[in-house]
């Protein structure tokens, strides 16, 4: 039973980190029905910007733990930021001058900019393993033998309180109103008034923010980070997309957790060298069983 409760806690961990990320593919796909293969590494020059963050100003591991917190909202703000802008030129250069071009289009560029931010991290930072400190105390909860570390409660709050917050903007307010008008239909948006392509530049914005906080968050967990991480990552992510339903908010929060507690469990129950199968093979599943999705794919009225 004690296992039972630490890969639960792992999983969960884990699997918040995933949602965040899958948050980015659900809001671009459900806005201009785009599959942004770029967005995993979005997440991987988040845990960068983290690093670079930490290094340059120096921080080390805190004394006390309202001065951590205040170095972690400092990284997480400033990744945010970076990563939010790195979508919106994203979305400028490589998007939209092909947005009403074949779907295999947009495809090939969305790969072909996954793999020039892979380079651009790679030339900077060098091909190696690169090493985050800890910068909060080394504080456990210990229940019996099921433990449980101050990160793991620090990422599972953060994760969560944004993705409440995200539903909170995309349901009660103007401007989530004029998100769900664009995905439904572009011209009938235009036609009432609402700045599409404002719109779509504030998607990519606030997905590439999430996928920044689950990029710092992830560095901070693992305690080094690689610029291939963004490629794995990015791929379970897009999984938990499919899983809760592409283009569903809802659901790419329930997908992430549950991939992240298939990879859990898996690991714990049968072996952690399989663990990166779990997600894909549930792919393989819901592909063929559900291929809307959980809770089901959000359909734009656009043709």
């Amino acid at each position: 039973m004690e296992l039972f409760f630490q890969q639960l806690i792992n999983g969960l961990t884990i699997g918040t980190i995933y949602a965040l990320i899958a948050l980015g593919y659900t809001m671009v796909y459900g806005i201009i029905q785009l599959i942004n293969f770029a967005h995993g590494e979005v997440f991987m020059v988040g845990a960068y910007i983290g690093l670079t963050v930490i290094m340059f100003l120096g921080f080390t591991a805190a004394a006390n733990l309202p001065l951590a917190l205040l170095y972690l909202a400092l990284i997480l703000l400033i990744s945010m930021i970076v990563c939010g802008l790195l979508g919106i030129l994203i979305d400028q250069i490589a998007y939209r001058p092909i947005r009403n071009s074949p779907r295999l289009v947009a495809l090939i560029s969305a790969i072909g900019v996954s793999f020039v931010l892979q380079n651009v991290v790679m030339l900077i930072y060098g091909p190696q393993d690169k090493g985050l400190p800890q910068i909060f105390p080394d504080i456990k909860f210990i229940f019996g033998e099921v433990t449980i570390t101050l990160m793991q409660i620090l990422i599972f709050a953060v994760s969560l309180v944004l993705m409440v917050l995200l539903h909170f903007l995309v349901q009660n307010t103007q401007i989530g109103r004029a998100m769900r008008a664009t995905a439904q239909d572009h011209k009938m948006a235009r036609l009432v008034g609402i700045n599409v392509n404002g719109i779509i530049s504030l998607t990519f914005f606030i997905g590439s923010s999430m996928a920044a906080v689950g990029g710092v968050l992830f560095g901070l967990y693992y305690h080094t980070i690689n610029f291939h991480d963004g490629y794995l990552a990015g791929l379970k992510a897009f999984t938990a997309a499919v899983l809760g339903g592409i283009g569903n908010i809802p659901g790419a929060m329930v997908g992430g957790i549950l991939i992240g507690l298939a990879e859990g469990f898996g690991a714990g129950y049968i072996s952690s060298e399989w663990k990166n199968v779990f997600a894909f093979v549930i792919l393989v599943v819901i592909l063929l069983l559900k291929p809307t999705g959980l809770f089901g794919e959000r359909i734009s009225d656009r043709a």
